[in-house]
């Protein structure tokens, strides 16, 4: 058994994170595999701080969406380009859509508002979607949009400079793509969610832990991506039935009693148990053997 398959070494971490250009027909984002069944998405506009352009919206629905379909690809992780992972909205390439909807009239012109918004919300709602685990890691910045992308991620890494910021207030709007949404399901405490959002205060990398907006901390950026692929290497050596069932079924109960959830588990599960991934894994367990030593089909 190949170890080095699963989890990446030192020189993979410097490959992914190495300057390189965006992946056509990708212009904002680096697609690679680092590993076996890892795909890394990389924001990667590093001389204007990984701000989100209309290219970048439009991008990540493209990227998204073929490794939701890709059987290749069993977990994403996700991470920014240069010394910052975004500092949000690029206002200076967005102002013309956002500001001023065309329409005859206040109803018309309501409703293409209402079509822009709806379509930016899709940018990050279509990670949540994705059944392929998402691990995110920040360095540096994570301001405005940052924090609508993080919070629709599965798993949140930081470096210890890392800072948070729900920016939008400052910049006179609500935060409308996901943040009021998906934030306060994160953090436990509504008041600090209240704080964050109504203050556009810093939350920086100890906070953000003690908080739970992430799970670990990492001192520098080469660490936490070091962590990042060897936490999607953990994941990816397990059965893709079961690792995107059970994040399919987490976002379900998340977001329904306890009742709704254990009965779409029973219901989703009646198909899924019937897998030959269980009778392999319970064999390799009764072998003390890892998961990782076991060859899945792809699904």
């Amino acid at each position: 058994f190949n170890r080095s398959l699963w989890l990446p070494g030192l020189s993979a971490v410097r490959a992914i994170s190495s300057p390189g250009g965006p992946t056509p027909p990708f212009t904002t984002l680096s697609v690679s595999q680092p590993a076996t069944a890892v795909t890394h998405i990389e924001l990667h506009r590093p001389e204007k701080r990984n701000a989100m352009n209309k290219a970048f919206w439009r991008e990540m629905v493209e990227c998204f969406t073929q490794i939701a379909e890709d059987p290749d690809c069993r977990v994403v992780v996700v991470s920014g380009a240069g010394e910052v992972f975004t500092a949000g909205i690029d206002l200076m390439d967005m102002a013309s859509e956002v500001l001023q909807p065309e329409g005859d009239d206040m109803a018309r012109t309501s409703w293409n508002m209402r079509r822009i918004i709806a379509k930016y919300q899709e940018t990050f709602s279509i990670i949540e979607r994705c059944p392929k685990p998402v691990v995110v890691a920040v360095q540096g910045a994570c301001v405005g949009g940052g924090v609508d992308l993080i919070t629709a991620c599965d798993i949140r890494l930081c470096t210890q400079d890392a800072w948070f910021q729900v920016k939008e207030v400052d910049i006179g709007l609500a935060a409308d793509v996901g943040t009021l949404q998906r934030l306060p399901k994160v953090i436990g405490s509504r008041s600090l969610v209240n704080e964050l959002a109504l203050t556009a205060r810093k939350m920086y990398a100890d906070e953000a832990k003690e908080s739970g907006l992430v799970s670990r901390v990492f001192p520098d950026k080469e660490a936490m991506l070091a962590g990042a692929l060897e936490m999607a290497g953990e994941i990816a050596g397990r059965s893709p039935v079961a690792v995107q069932g059970t994040k399919v079924n987490l976002i379900y109960s998340r977001d329904h009693s306890v009742a709704e959830g254990l009965n779409y588990m029973a219901t989703w599960n009646m198909s899924m148990l019937q897998t030959e991934d269980v009778m392999k894994s319970a064999a390799a367990s009764m072998e003390k053997k890892s998961p990782k030593t076991i060859t899945f089909s792809k699904l």
